[in-house]
């Protein structure tokens, strides 16, 4: 291995080189029939991913964040409603929230999993908010929105406890959205059902987002829905296509969030790969935990025994950040931090009155995140040297550092 190698954070060239002549043939298709919205192309992607997720049924849309704005509206969310979600994630979930006309509302996360926690979920019903005894309905106690849908966001590639989230929007009678956006592929125990369920396949919809740099990305922009409600699949068709039931026949106001035809066959060739690409982060991710071992300064992910993460970012924690990435980026290993500052205490949503110390464990762990390198195509040699340079830093030899 060459001493000064440069470690990309992400390898979006690889994959594409290799599959140029299947990925030239999907453009020479769309050229030659002019069929570049909508059409076969389309529809065939839409039946190979709801299969891929185990649901009924797919639509394809423009974006990941469609993808969870539309869901909520076709599930029926209300203007000043009040949607619940996380404060650790990218804002594309909050935008979706307000995009559809609700309010948002967070709870924390589990500290080990970066996911939403359960019990502040539940504590969150419970202190903040009251059953009407006339409607039935779930009200915020202070400012009187009802609150009907909750949004966990299966971050980083890893469900969320959805058994526990599930039983409370069924005792609240909510609507569940999964935000799946990183999380293609990703499964979960649910003990309740005794079986594995895929992400998307739980709530009452799921959204995914295929920016390039996700694990199944397109060329460019473009989401999904997944639901086993026809009707919802339904609603969905519509709101992306201008609330067009048949064309220039609008029974509602919709938007323009179709799926192109060329992303969709582009994606629908990446499919075919997708189960072995997780594979091979699956691998990586094994290996980077034998490299790390026990080494004291650094947390690694966490994998529950239900769970099947699919690494779409291999993230660890130590006490100083910057100074880590500044000496892994003088390495020439680049990383990430996915995410920095708190959605709550964003400028964007100062209105929203939130504070310093609301959130403590997403606080706490958006100051200590680095996320390295994690793509299909990374080596071995590439993650020793990531391994042995981080754990130079935290003052460990890597020798010493394995199990």
């Amino acid at each position: 291995m060459p001493s000064n190698e440069k470690i990309p954070f992400l390898d979006l060239v690889t994959p594409h080189v290799e599959l140029e002549t299947e990925l030239i043939a999907v453009c020479q298709k769309v050229f030659r029939t002019a069929g570049f919205i909508g059409g076969p192309m389309v529809e065939e992607f839409e039946r190979e991913f709801a299969k891929y997720c185990d649901t009924t049924f797919c639509v394809g849309l423009a974006s990941g964040t469609d993808a969870v704005r539309f869901a909520l509206m076709a599930a029926g969310v209300q203007q000043d409603d009040t949607v619940v979600t996380v404060p650790h994630t990218f804002i594309a979930t909050t935008e979706a929230i307000s995009q559809a006309g609700a309010r948002i509302e967070f709870v924390d996360i589990e500290e080990r999993t970066y996911n939403m926690d359960p019990l502040k979920l539940k504590d969150y019903f419970e202190q903040k908010c009251h059953v009407d005894q006339a409607s039935g309905k779930l009200i915020h106690t202070q400012t009187k929105s009802p609150v009907t849908a909750v949004v966990p966001v299966h971050l980083y590639g890893q469900v969320a406890d959805m058994d526990a989230i599930l039983e409370l929007a069924k005792r609240y009678k909510l609507i569940v959205v999964e935000d799946a956006c990183q999380a293609h592929g990703a499964e979960y125990f649910s003990k309740k059902e005794n079986r594995w369920r895929k992400a998307g396949s739980m709530g009452q919809v799921g959204a995914f987002s295929f920016y390039p740099g996700k694990n199944l990305g397109a060329c460019g922009e473009a989401g999904a829905v997944t639901t086993n409600d026809e009707e919802m699949a339904r609603k969905m068709r519509m709101i992306r296509d201008h609330g067009q039931a048949k064309k220039y026949y609008h029974d509602i106001e919709g938007y323009n969030g179709r799926l192109d035809s060329l992303q969709a066959g582009l994606l629908t060739v990446k499919l075919r790969h997708l189960a072995d690409w997780t594979r091979a982060r699956q691998e990586a991710a094994k290996r980077y935990q034998q490299l790390f071992g026990k080494a004291e300064g650094v947390v690694i992910p966490l994998q529950p025994e239900n769970s099947r993460h699919v690494y779409h970012l291999y993230v660890v924690r130590v006490l100083d950040r910057e100074a880590l990435q500044i000496h892994l980026g003088e390495e020439g290993i680049s990383t990430g931090i996915h995410y920095p500052i708190p959605l709550h205490l964003q400028n964007a949503y100062r209105h929203l009155g939130f504070k310093k110390g609301d959130f403590p464990v997403t606080e706490r762990v958006a100051s200590e995140i680095l996320s390295l390198p994690m793509f299909p195509q990374l080596q071995p040699h590439q993650q020793e040297k990531i391994v042995g340079r981080v754990l130079e830093f935290v003052g460990i030899e890597a020798g010493k550092s394995l199990a």
